[in-house]
């Protein structure tokens, strides 16, 4: 239904345009005729005959876009035109709001035209249309033109969407190359050269250093603070006859693995029953 509506406004549209060449044809001189500054034969136009047409394409107008098509004011005549992109991938889109005054001579006047709100356009995006209004305003000076104004904005925001997409794609692409890359990294490692293999020597020795000198440092300060066995027995007496006490606790069931001896009657051992001085606990009296 809306498509219906949109060519029927472009056909007529198309009819004021024909008329117009006809009317210059036949004798653009007249009475009532001129020639405007940007070069189309047109009709002097009264302030009536510009509110007419001002009427008559709001009316069109909110029969095209009945959904996005709001006014604001009567006088001056402003009104708001909201233009979504077809869907993108994954149903996304980008969508602007227009708003449009009319001037008191449009069509001879362009009308003031800003972008009140968008949605998932960059600063860039925005200059963009702004630039493209400007140049089809200049374009169709002297028609009515909010039509041709919406339609080529239309046409600029799925030009947009389609960069997204691109964009997206090639980001894409990118990131697998990376991964691969990285990847063959992994397997084949860094190519070695005279120049990285002496940076890498260089760093090594440097590390090996460092824990060379740690580990004497450690070493040495391990040495400051190790007892000798005369400084371990003045600190502790009960080391003197530690041992005694733990054969005495132990009494007979102290095992002797003899197998550990070569031959025992090779040793030149003396039994304790012949030193009649012999006392281990009175060994500290000397």
């Amino acid at each position: 239904m809306a498509h219906g509506r949109r060519q029927a406004c472009l056909a007529a549209a198309g009819a004021e345009r024909a008329c117009a060449g006809r009317r210059a044809e036949a004798g653009g001189g007249g009475r009532g005729w001129g020639r405007a500054p940007h070069g189309r034969w047109r009709r002097r136009a009264t302030m009536t005959d510009y509110s007419e047409e001002q009427r008559n394409e709001l009316e069109a107008l909110e029969s095209i876009y009945p959904d996005s098509f709001t006014v604001l004011s009567e006088k001056p005549t402003t009104f708001t035109i909201t233009v979504t992109s077809e869907a993108g991938e994954n149903d996304e889109t980008v969508q602007t709001t227009l708003k449009f005054t009319y001037r008191e001579k449009y069509p001879d006047e362009t009308p003031l035209y800003e972008i009140v709100s968008q949605e998932n356009l960059d600063d860039n995006d925005v200059t963009d249309i702004i630039k493209l209004l400007e140049q089809q305003a200049e374009e169709n000076l002297g028609m009515v033109m909010i039509f041709t104004l919406v339609s080529a904005v239309q046409e600029k925001l799925n030009e947009i969407v389609d960069q997204i997409k691109t964009r997206r794609e090639e980001e894409k692409k990118q990131k697998e190359r990376e991964a691969e890359e990285e990847e063959k990294q992994r397997f084949h490692g860094t190519p070695v050269t005279i120049e990285n293999f002496l940076n890498w020597k260089a760093k090594f020795d440097a590390e090996l250093l460092e824990i060379k000198r740690k580990k004497m440092k450690e070493e040495e300060q391990a040495g400051k603070n190790k007892l000798s066995g005369k400084q371990l027995f003045e600190m502790d007496h009960n080391l003197d006859t530690s041992d005694i006490q733990f054969l005495e606790e132990a009494g007979n069931s102290v095992e002797v693995d003899e197998s550990l001896f070569q031959e025992m009657d090779d040793l030149e051992l003396e039994d304790e029953e012949d030193d009649p001085d012999y006392n281990p606990v009175n060994l500290d009296s000397d």
